[in-house]
């Protein structure tokens, strides 16, 4: 998440990019598996609140287009999803305390406008503990609502909880849900979203607009709270770690984030429709707890896996590594469902990216297989979109600095040039299948990247995460993610007032871009 009170001052810049697909006959890494991709790059709006120069637009600001006074944002570590009409939303950090920032895009990712803020003015937005603007993250429900419109449910942190804003409007307005969390100490929300209600018996069953998050509580254990309001109540609450791994794993785990398999095969209980999946990761037993040199191993990716809606998870192995020194404790564990209930978790080991896949709603995974080739010779903070069956696009920020022994991305050379990398496979749920994958962004950062979340002493302008989501309509995909550097003379990606020659590269030029996918192969 982004520091309370970060001072704000900030750049902009892109620049529209088409990119050749990279190819590679590197052992243990299959050939590209689909058309190379070509992508547009620019940057959204801004609001101006609180008196601070959060960016040049107003609501309903579109970009590109508006003009390099405008088009310009200080926001960082974006989330972005696709509702059923192939409408993208996204949103963005202003950082703890200073709000979030909200797009909406209705022609498959080339233009966003500029949403009102979810929440810093949204109705009801009287609690005294909001604006939040911390760990964003964004859910749309399945079905359209009586007025046509998806659900739209975007989570942050506030000062005190959890925030939660709600639009049935297409995100014209927001009703805020200012403490959504049912413990405390919450940190790192996820939120999902799907188009249930509960029976007589509790569990889900088609109809209705189902909200749940997930979060870090006091004593680190991955809380789940679900609501069937729309996003306004969350009574129900529950442990995502059962009771067979709790000793080691409560107090011990890094969490990613939550998916609920929607719409996967209407009336057809086999593809798990409505389950809820939670990622994460942990030590392999109590002794795990200390065996990496007097700390927690996290050498083990974990799904948590709940059949009746969220009400009780059972937790099963993805990937153990033998390796207890190499963790996949790295910002973030990854989960994606696609239409045919197929489940697919990404991680990273902090130098590769690496997936498996489930066809029985988690229960059993596949052996990990690398994402990431050479030029990616390092790939780090991994998010995926699943389409339709065995379709798969990873996104993550990547260098061709490959690493020496001990060297971690924290301690990267001034020289090492990172990209956002994209990466698709439309069988990937085929063994021996491979991805395609192009960088989709131009240098987005260069030197260093601190993991650490709050607790980095590097740099840390890329901060813990980013996006990307996948039309259903196109099957296309855009991806939102943060860049720190100053360009000179680009009207589609202007700088900020802040963001200088001088300052490129560092916190005064943090903003959030959008990379748009034009041609290549589809997910859906």
């Amino acid at each position: 998440m982004r520091s309370s009170f970060r001072p704000l001052i900030v750049c902009a810049a892109f620049v529209p990019l088409a990119v050749a697909g990279l190819t590679t006959g590197s052992t243990g890494v299959s050939s590209a598996a689909t058309t190379a991709a070509t992508f547009t790059n620019f940057e959204p709006a801004g609001l101006k609140t609180f008196g601070l120069d959060e960016g040049g637009g107003s609501v309903g600001t579109r970009c590109p287009g508006a003009g390099p006074s405008k088009c310009y944002n200080v926001a960082g570590e974006p989330a972005i999803r696709a509702d059923g009409a192939g409408n993208f939303y996204a949103a963005s950090e202003n950082g703890l305390g200073s709000g979030t920032e909200a797009w909406k895009s209705t022609d498959g990712g080339r233009h966003y406008r500029t949403l009102p803020s979810p929440d810093a003015a949204s109705t009801g937005n009287d609690s005294g503990v909001e604006p939040g603007g911390g760990d964003v993250d964004v859910a749309v429900g399945d079905d359209t609502n009586s007025a046509g419109f998806y659900p739209l449910h975007i989570a942050s942190l506030n000062l005190a909880n959890i925030d939660v804003a709600n639009s049935q409007d297409g995100g014209k307005s927001f009703l805020l849900q200012p403490a959504a969390a049912k413990m405390f100490g919450d940190d790192r929300e996820w939120i999902a979203a799907d188009d249930s209600h509960q029976d007589a018996l509790n569990l889900p069953v088609e109809g209705g607009d189902k909200v749940c998050i997930s979060y870090h509580d006091t004593v680190q254990n991955i809380s789940v709270d679900c609501d069937y309001d729309g996003g306004l109540t969350f009574p129900q609450h529950s442990s995502a770690i059962d009771a067979s791994h709790a000793a080691y794993l409560v107090a011990d785990n890094e969490i990613g984030n939550l998916a609920i398999a929607r719409d996967t095969a209407e009336g057809d209980a086999t593809r798990g429709n409505h389950n809820l999946y939670q990622i994460f990761s942990g030590p392999q037993n109590v002794a795990g707890d200390t065996a990496c040199g007097g700390f927690t191993c996290y050498n083990v990716v974990y799904m948590g896996v709940s059949t009746d809606g969220g009400l009780t998870f059972t937790d099963h192995v993805v990937h153990l590594n033998p390796n207890v020194n190499v963790s996949y404790g790295h910002q973030f564990t990854n989960v994606s469902v696609d239409r045919r209930g197929n489940v697919y978790a990404v991680y990273s080991d902090d130098h590769n990216i690496y997936y498996s896949f489930s066809t029985n709603q988690g229960k059993t995974w596949s052996s990990a297989v690398r994402v990431n080739k050479t030029p990616a010779n390092t790939a780090i903070f991994p998010w995926s979109v699943a389409g339709n069956a065995g379709a798969l696009d990873v996104v993550y920020y990547g260098t061709s600095h490959a690493p020496a022994p001990g060297e971690t991305p924290d301690t990267y050379p001034a020289s090492a040039a990172w990209h956002v990398y994209f990466a698709q496979n439309l069988h990937a749920t085929t063994a021996g299948s491979g991805f395609s994958q192009v960088a989709a962004s131009p240098v987005n950062h260069y030197g260093g990247v601190c993991e650490s979340g709050v607790a980095c002493s590097g740099n840390r302008d890329l901060y813990d995460d980013f996006g990307v989501a996948a039309s259903p309509t196109t099957g296309l995909a855009s991806i939102v993610y943060t860049d720190d550097q100053y360009r000179s003379g680009n009207t589609r990606n202007p700088n900020s007032p802040s963001c200088t020659a001088t300052t490129t590269n560092t916190g005064s030029c943090v903003h959030t871009a959008f990379a748009t996918q034009l041609t290549g192969g589809r997910v859906y």
